[in-house]
């Protein structure tokens, strides 16, 4: 393990953290991966923090001091659906390949298993993005399909991947 790996904190999502998260997603490289909408203000996600609840988990990875990765997993409310959670992720762009991503999914999915009793996690991810889907692939997640002119992206609409994983029983 490299030794700025052990200096990376996982911790909820609070208002201290709202500053760094806006920046995270600002970042140019970081928004043209997630389904963010650029430019968003601290107060756009003041408000997306405001929505919490216990169906939700909303954490960051911090090292630092600095906001470094966000995780967001939202358990779906629907009683025939509450065994299903989905996630988006975000890393800053000079710490991806360095283990934040899968920290912070490591601890989502503790959560996910053993306290919010998850069956089935879910995901989307633009049909192109190799290294996010090869991590989701480490955590046991499989593709199950492709969705065509998903999102626009750069202008152009683009595909994505329907990736999940089935938690094992027992």
């Amino acid at each position: 393990m490299h030794a700025p790996e052990l200096s990376i904190v996982i911790q909820r999502f609070t208002e201290a953290h709202l500053e760094g998260v806006a920046a995270l997603y600002n970042e140019p490289a970081v928004c043209r991966q997630v389904l963010q909408m650029p430019f968003q203000s601290v107060e756009a996600w003041r408000n997306k923090l405001e929505l919490d609840n216990e169906r939700r988990l909303q954490l960051v990875a911090v090292h630092g001091g600095e906001v470094i990765g966000q995780l967001g997993l939202e358990q779906f409310s629907r009683v025939r659906r509450s065994h299903v959670g989905s996630f988006g992720m975000g890393v800053a762009t000079a710490w991806q390949g360095k283990g934040v991503g899968s920290k912070l999914l490591s601890a989502a999915l503790e959560v996910a298993d053993n306290w919010m009793n998850l069956h089935r996690v879910e995901l989307t991810v633009y049909a192109d993005n190799e290294a996010a889907q090869n991590l989701y692939r480490k955590f046991g997640f499989e593709v199950e399909g492709r969705l065509r002119d998903y999102a626009v992206r750069d202008g152009r609409f683009v595909d994505t991947v329907s990736m999940a994983r089935l938690r094992k029983s027992g």
